[in-house]
């Protein structure tokens, strides 16, 4: 006989609500091993379609959606009892999305953003790990929580236009 769903996957009733729904990045949040890897992933979609627009539109939709990322991991941040909860995803699907502007449209270089910011993500090098380790609740926790990822998409960022720079010289 099979266990009850919910039993396995007690998670699951956060998919019934769209804040939710956003925040675990569409349910790649709820996956059993290394939910921000695969929430990570969500960014390309992102990033592709937004990738027409112009550029002052398009960042602004970047800054629009680091503001509803803030309240969206807030809100799922105090439903789930904890600030920063690694179901959290959209945090990195905005950052990712972000890195993804400042590489060539190749797969290699889509590959390398990836893994560069992944790094960054987990690693969390100075000054990451401080705005990590900030504690806030509501809107205050949401903003950190989204702030990290932004952070270690900076630091990927700069590594990769280091690299376009060094490769075209």
């Amino acid at each position: 006989m099979r266990a009850d769903k919910t039993a396995c996957w007690p998670m699951n009733r956060y998919l019934k609500s769209p804040v939710h729904i956003l925040s675990l990045g569409l349910g790649t949040g709820l996956a059993p091993y290394a939910p921000g890897t695969f929430g990570t992933l969500v960014g390309f979609p992102l990033f592709w379609a937004l990738a027409y627009l112009p550029p002052d539109i398009k960042f602004a939709t970047y800054l629009a959606l680091f503001v509803l990322g803030c309240w969206l991991c807030a809100k799922t941040g105090e439903a789930l009892g904890k600030h920063d909860h690694s179901s959290i995803v959209i945090d990195e699907i905005v950052a990712m999305a972000l890195v993804l502007e400042f590489v060539p449209g190749s797969w290699l270089w889509w590959l390398a953003a990836f893994g560069l910011f992944r790094l960054f993500d987990i690693w969390k090098p100075w000054p990451i790990y401080l705005v990590d380790d900030a504690q806030g609740s509501g809107m205050l926790g949401g903003f950190y929580v989204m702030l990290d990822d932004i952070a270690a998409a900076i630091y990927a960022i700069a590594i990769l236009v280091l690299l376009q720079y060094l490769i075209s010289v």
